[in-house]
């Protein structure tokens, strides 16, 4: 029996592939999950219809991926640290932290898309950006350490509290 996939299917076929199957297989099993339909004219005709619609939309989407894409890699985020003696951060840069930097520079960019470990070391970094399935920007990151020391040393000591007066008799 020859049929047509919903959806894909190991050592079977992916979506819209038309396949023969054994009866009992497509009967029993493919059709009544909703996996696969019996690949009649009609069936056949609207699985190709659905195939060209989702390819205009596909394609578009890639379009403005392209676009965020540009934008992306034309900017380079920079954030400042604290950073300890080894030039270890005391913290990280985490994809929240370059979406909120994107979205400043009007980049929308959900944080789930930043496929990244947080960065914790200064220097400078490329963080790859998902933006489509066919379609991955990279940014660049620099992160710049603040030490702690100069900080310390640029406040003023505090003043030595005034003492109270003994009174006099």
């Amino acid at each position: 029996m020859e049929i047509v996939l919903l959806e894909d299917i190991p050592n079977l076929g992916h979506i819209g592939d038309i396949v023969r199957v054994r009866d009992g297989y497509a009967r029993n099993f493919l059709i009544p999950r909703k996996k696969a339909l019996l690949a009649s004219r009609n069936n056949v005709k609207a699985l190709e219809h659905q195939k060209r619609v989702a390819a205009k939309k596909l394609e578009k989407a890639r379009g403005s991926a392209e676009q965020i894409k540009d934008a992306i890699e034309r900017v380079e985020l920079s954030f400042t640290q604290k950073v300890g003696e080894n030039g270890k951060l005391f913290g990280s840069v985490t994809n929240i932290m370059i979406a909120e930097a994107l979205r400043e520079k009007n980049i929308e960019i959900d944080r789930h898309n930043i496929k990244t470990e947080p960065i914790r070391a200064v220097g400078s970094f490329k963080v790859p950006v998902k933006l489509h399935r066919d379609v991955t920007a990279t940014a660049r990151v620099v992160v710049v350490g603040e030490s702690e020391e100069p900080a310390r040393q640029a406040a003023p000591a505090p003043a030595p509290a005034p003492e109270a007066e003994a009174p006099s008799e």
